[in-house]
């Protein structure tokens, strides 16, 4: 896993990188996150050849897991796959869980990896579940001891249910009303302190 990962972050192509900057996840974000490219795949990753390569890291940024999500503007479907992929039978991972032992006594989740990114970008730290129905009951255990957890889940029928599905699980969740798209929606359009005004605003009683 860790030979594929260095591998895949040594072989950003322009167009992976011009895609990053356009969702605000400039080069030395990616490199935090460790962000590459398949361009040459390991073994049993043939088919996310030229994908962008998202490792799920551990507390020592070490890999865990990877998750891939292709680049082109074109219908998946069309082509045999979808906008995200994991390998067959991958266990499901909560992305960023360094972020848990960084935060104090407030933790963000919300719904995708690269939103988690701009999150902690802006400051806010954040872990994600790979789509909607990705919450397991047992990552309520990751969160005992915060007072509050944010859930950034996207403005949708999908996400208002990943959103109830936390909330009925933590007493400490609260939702992130998001009005303008997710959360890279959101901070493409007004930056930093759109997402910052959005938690102002749920934090009112």
């Amino acid at each position: 896993m860790e030979e594929a990962t260095a591998s895949y972050q040594a072989a950003v192509t322009a167009d992976a990188a011009r895609y990053l900057l356009a969702r605000g996840i400039d080069r030395e974000t990616a490199a935090t996150f460790r962000l590459g490219v398949a361009a040459d795949p390991a073994p049993g990753h043939a088919k996310f050849a030229g994908f962008l390569a998202i490792p799920y890291l551990g507390p020592e940024r070490q890999p865990l897991s990877l998750r891939f999500r292709c680049l082109q503007a074109h219908d998946h479907r069309d082509y045999g796959h979808g906008k995200y992929m994991a390998v067959t039978d991958e266990p499901g991972r909560l992305f960023n869980v360094a972020a848990i032992a960084r935060a104090d006594d407030e933790i963000h989740l919300c719904e995708g990896e690269l939103d988690a990114i701009i999150l902690n970008r802006v400051g806010l730290p954040a872990v994600a579940v790979s789509g909607s129905n990705a919450w397991r009951a047992h990552y309520r255990r990751l969160f005992a001891g915060f007072n509050r957890v944010w859930v950034w889940a996207d403005p949708d029928e999908a996400g208002a249910e990943l959103a109830n599905r936390v909330t009925r699980a933590l007493r400490t969740a609260k939702p992130v009303r998001l009005r303008d798209g997710d959360v890279t929606e959101t901070y493409q359009a007004g930056g930093a302190q759109a997402l910052h005004d959005l938690i102002t605003s749920a934090s009112r009683p």
